[in-house]
């Protein structure tokens, strides 16, 4: 499922406009990117939860040339699904 067929799901389920469902969609998806940005956790109970973890720097090796090369640090986004989802996606 694709964010366009997500947006068409709710609006059918809500019985709302497409556009309204579009706008409530992106503004869930913006509002837990800004959070997570701002180096918050966000926490839905019974979906999971959101958050950052830093990723130390590396050495890794370039595929093709084999030469070493060092790959930054960095902070990345990590989902952990809860229970609930993971129950539901368990049937």
């Amino acid at each position: 499922m694709n964010k366009t067929e997500l947006v068409a799901q709710v609006a059918a389920k809500l019985s709302i406009s497409k556009k309204d469902a579009e706008a409530a969609v992106s503004t869930t998806f913006e509002t837990i990117a800004a959070a997570l940005a701002a180096g918050d956790k966000v926490q839905l109970v019974g979906f999971g939860t959101f958050e950052t973890k830093k990723r130390e720097a590396r050495m890794g090796r370039n595929p093709r040339t084999k030469e070493n090369i060092e790959i930054p640090a960095a902070t990345v986004p990590v989902f952990k699904a809860g229970k609930g989802l993971k129950d539901q996606v368990a049937k």
